[in-house]
């Protein structure tokens, strides 16, 4: 290597004894290992740091837009012809506990599903019911419209009415509902409750309508468009995408508990199994791996209804078991069941690819328990940044749900006949009868995506923050010379988180922003595509095939390098205390360097861990998978519409704690093994560093590790002790 390393390389300005003990850390026995650690620190990348602090103010900012603006109630239930939230108390009249969307008349519903029909369903007359109302079996039903005016009826005496006043009616009431205009409809069709509204059934009862047609009612419509005009709008793409965020708000007791609390004590366990049975864990990891894989597998299977009698249903409460009613979320489910198929088949084929390769991984793994052993405070260090993290997405959670439901309830514009009844004024009214929506504004999409980007890099950062300490502290092991303290065994990690603080936030800042930032260009990409795919729905020509798989392809080469980059960048921030970009080239050169050495050993002990990170994550999908299979998220108002989102959200929250507790084990290999090669490299292929660490350390843990990075050259390199 070159003199740039400066002190990683041991050519410390001290070496040639013009150092003293205070800088090298020598003569105090508990400090922070040696000045290799400690020289020539100063604040690093400020702007990025100030960038960072600026990003804050603009989520907080942000996120109470959406607190002033957003009601989650949106998210579930839908709107009345008055523009009242279905089951909310604040609405009028006060709709506590009239939660489901009705369309009171028939012909409206029928109307806007003709194509180029100016009638549009979001103007069609909807109240706001206890429950779906089915025909008479002997005779016909009305549901009438809120009781004021001349109606002289309670809320509650409405509701115990079956919300049918009918026959107090005065004649000219009663003419007009013969003429659909209300304020009494007759219920010709049956319908159920789907996701909150009534999904109408195209089979008239024919004793109900054979009643109408003696009052002299006019002709109702009967067709198959009365079903599909209410499906569609029960499944649009936007209704799906509001219900999957409603999900996340129902399912929160599963998300504390499959994407919190497990996921840590399987964290700590796995840490404790690799202290002390770090012989197996490889061979128990790969077998868990699989057997994880295989039930998550098998629970998609029996949700998506290719398995068993307990699939995914659509329907709120008993239903029809004649009738069936898909939806958008059952689709998505096949979509991912067959997804995770295919990762299963993989899995299980790449599992037998590396049985041969296990072997090499446990001398890397003992090297990290051995590690462990010694700074025993790095086991328990990841519950600091655990607990922020924790606070962070509780608070991001719900500025989610506030700025998804976010927007202004707004009457619509419409040309159509949409007289009706009005009981106030006491006559049939044609103006202002349009239904209510709510209005996205541009900005609420950006606010969204800024949110949606905050919180990546907010998780890029702290869990940076956490690999920085984690390889300072190792650092401060390997450097050390056997002068750690046993006394005060959280010194290193206390004296590196305050190197950290110190010195090298921005540094962090930018290197967790890079990544972000790459993902993020990803992701537009991705969007960009779809969207341009939607409106060519012509053949796309080959070269624009080619042109988006190759971006992406090109992308995730960058995003793999630069993460990987970064990991190591942050290993030589806490030893160098350099800047990003200065820790990032030397991370880099010393890398490229020894590429043969340490591939092998490094990319075999990567897979197992990231296998233990996949185990620790499944293991809470799965059981989020058997939380979300109780009565309590099937029924009533906690009812998910699918399993899929807490499920992913759970797993992906696993997947983080796991990360923050498995970086131990990571960044104590990565840095072990970059200190190894650049201790090498000083003194022509033996490492001197090696064979002062403590003594318990000697007994073939560290020669095993040199072994394997030696065979990667085939190099003979004399052992170490």
């Amino acid at each position: 290597m070159g003199g740039p390393l400066g002190a990683i390389i041991g050519r410390h300005p001290a070496a040639a004894g013009g150092g003293g003990e205070d800088e090298l850390g020598g003569g105090g026995g508990g400090g922070d290992g040696g000045g290799i650690i400690r020289h020539n620190r100063r604040c690093r990348d400020l702007a990025f740091l100030v960038l960072f602090a600026a990003f804050w103010v603009a989520m907080i900012v942000n996120s109470s837009f959406g607190f002033n603006q957003g009601n989650p109630l949106r998210l579930t239930y839908e709107l009345d012809y008055k523009g009242n939230i279905c089951g909310s108390r604040h609405g009028d009249p006060d709709l506590h506990e009239l939660d489901v969307r009705y369309w009171m008349n028939p012909n409206q519903v029928y109307q806007s599903g003709v194509k180029d029909n100016k009638i549009n369903l979001a103007d069609a007359k909807a109240i706001c019911l206890m429950e779906c109302p089915i025909p008479a079996a002997d005779g016909l039903n009305f549901v009438c419209d809120y009781p004021e005016g001349d109606i002289r009826l309670s809320i509650d005496d409405w509701i115990n009415r079956d919300y049918d006043y009918f026959e107090f009616l005065t004649p000219d009431m009663r003419n007009s509902s013969l003429q659909l205009q209300g304020p009494c409809y007759p219920v010709i069709f049956p319908s159920v409750n789907v996701y909150w509204s009534c999904q109408f059934i195209a089979r008239a009862s024919n004793v109900s309508l054979k009643h109408w047609q003696q009052m002299g009612g006019i002709n109702i419509d009967e067709n198959i468009l009365i079903y599909k005009t209410i499906h569609k709008a029960i499944n649009s793409k936007s209704s799906v995408l509001k219900r999957y965020v409603a999900d996340i708000g129902k399912s929160w007791p599963v998300l504390i508990v499959c994407g919190g609390l497990l996921p840590l004590f399987l964290s700590v366990i796995w840490l404790l199994l690799i202290r002390y049975f770090v012989a197996a864990m490889p061979w128990i990891t790969v077998v868990l791996f699989n057997a994880l894989v295989i039930s998550v597998t098998m629970f998609f299977y029996i949700k998506a209804g290719w398995l068993g009698n307990d699939p995914l249903t659509v329907v709120i409460g008993e239903s029809d078991p004649y009738v069936h009613i898909t939806g958008r979320e059952i689709s998505h489910l096949h979509a991912a069941t067959v997804v995770m198929t295919v990762v299963m088949i993989i899995a299980f084929l790449s599992s037998i690819a590396i049985i041969r390769r296990i072997l090499i991984a446990t001398p890397v793994l003992k090297v990290a328990a051995k590690v462990i052993g010694e700074v025993q405070a790095l086991i328990i260090f990841p519950v600091v940044p655990y607990f922020i993290l924790a606070i962070f997405y509780m608070f991001w959670f719900s500025a989610t749900l506030h700025l998804f439901s976010s927007g202004q309830v707004l009457r619509n514009d419409c040309n159509t006949d949409c007289c009706s009844y009005d009981l106030k004024l006491g006559k049939v009214n044609c103006d202002n009868c349009c239904g209510y929506s709510i209005h996205y504004t541009p900005h609420i999409g950006i606010a969204i995506l800024f949110h949606l980007f905050g919180c990546y890099w907010a998780t890029q950062f702290f869990i940076a923050c956490s690999s920085t300490v984690i390889a300072g502290s190792v650092a401060s092991y390997y450097w050390a010379r056997g002068e750690i303290s046993h006394d005060i065994p959280f010194v290193t990690v206390v004296s590196s988180l305050k190197r950290l603080l110190r010195y090298s936030l921005g540094s962090v800042a930018i290197g967790s922003l890079v990544v972000s930032a790459v993902e993020w260009v990803r992701f537009i990409l991705e969007c960009l595509r779809r969207k341009l795919k939607l409106f060519d729905s012509a053949r796309e020509s080959c070269f624009g095939k080619m042109a988006s798989s190759s971006s992406q392809c090109c992308l995730g080469c960058i995003d793999w390098t630069l993460k990987s980059v970064n990991r190591n960048a942050y290993i030589m921030i806490a030893i160098t205390g350099k800047g990003f970009f200065k820790a990032s080239v030397l991370a880099t050169g010393l890398i490229m360097n020894n590429i043969l050495r340490i591939g092998k050993v490094n990319v075999i002990g990567d897979v197992i861990l990231f296998l233990g990170k996949l185990c620790v994550s499944l293991f809470c999908a799965l059981f989020a998978f058997l939380m979300l299979d109780t009565h309590k998220y099937k029924s009533a108002h906690n009812k998910i519409s699918s399993p899929l989102v807490p499920v992913v959200v759970s797993w992906a929250l696993g997947f983080i704690v796991a990360k923050l507790f498995f970086q131990v084990v990571e960044m104590s290999i990565d840095t072990i093994i970059l200190s190894f090669c650049q201790d090498s490299e000083e003194h022509q292929g033996n490492a001197q560093e090696l064979g002062d660490i403590h003594v318990s350390a000697r007994e073939g843990v560290i020669d095993d590790i040199a072994k394997h990075l030696a065979a990667g050259v085939d190099v003979n390199m004399r052992e170490v002790v």
